[in-house]
């Protein structure tokens, strides 16, 4: 082997990492994922939704909205008993009660999905123009993590793994805010609250695999060189 085949593969790569550095990237990457609420935590985001487009074909609005808030409310309390972060549990209701109070002010059941079809535009645009910008924000944030100390960018196998995970991010995003927004115009209640139960777990999960694998794939190869 030459100096050079030596030096390209020095560039791209994998490079070792050694044992307590990757179990340190790991629990970086749980604590991101705790904070979400774990994995339950997207189901119990699910329930308000389902209850509130089942209550509102059967019962009068103001009940409906009650109704949600009552459960949303339950849902807290079940989860601040079973020892989850505090930020984690209110985080839904915290949600369920500004687009219920939303409800009652326009005093149409569709706009109980309203800022989830805004927060979709607002995610896409934001993630993006991250990957025109050529700093796709989950190396952004994989970088944060790790003290913005690593020059990622600087690294073509790292910035390509996450030029996909944001376009994965952003694809999730488009396509939420594409899809909900016509439910909306056309204005169906229950076939707002399928899109979101639909596309919002196993959309989530799927993303969430890809950017998983764009923050090992530069831990290995970034992590012990500083």
């Amino acid at each position: 082997m030459t100096d050079a085949d030596r030096d390209d593969d020095t560039a791209t790569g994998p490079l070792p990492v050694a044992g307590p550095t990757s179990e340190n990237a790991q629990e970086k990457t749980a604590s991101v994922l705790d904070q979400m609420g774990g994995p339950m935590g997207f189901v119990y985001s699910t329930v308000p939704v389902v209850v509130f487009a089942t209550a509102n074909a059967f019962l009068s609005l103001p009940v409906t909205i009650a109704v949600s808030v009552g459960v949303a409310v339950l849902l807290t309390a079940f989860r601040l008993v079973r020892g989850e972060r505090f930020a984690s549990a209110i985080g839904g209701l915290v949600g369920v009660g500004v687009a219920a109070g939303i409800v009652a002010w326009t005093g149409s059941a569709k706009d109980f999905f309203a800022i989830g079809i805004w927060v979709a535009l607002a995610g896409f645009v934001v993630t993006a123009a991250s990957v025109l910008a050529r700093r796709p924000l989950t190396g952004v944030i994989w970088n944060a993590l790790h003290g913005n100390k690593h020059a990622w960018r600087a690294d073509r196998p790292s910035l390509r793994a996450h030029d996909i995970a944001t376009l994965a991010a952003a694809a999730v995003f488009g396509a939420r805010f594409a899809v909900q927004q016509w439910l909306y115009v056309i204005d169906t209640t229950g076939g707002l609250a399928v899109a979101r139960v639909a596309m919002g777990t196993p959309l989530t999960i799927l993303a969430a695999l890809v950017v998983v694998w764009a923050f090992r794939r530069t831990s290995k190869r970034l992590l012990t060189r500083s």
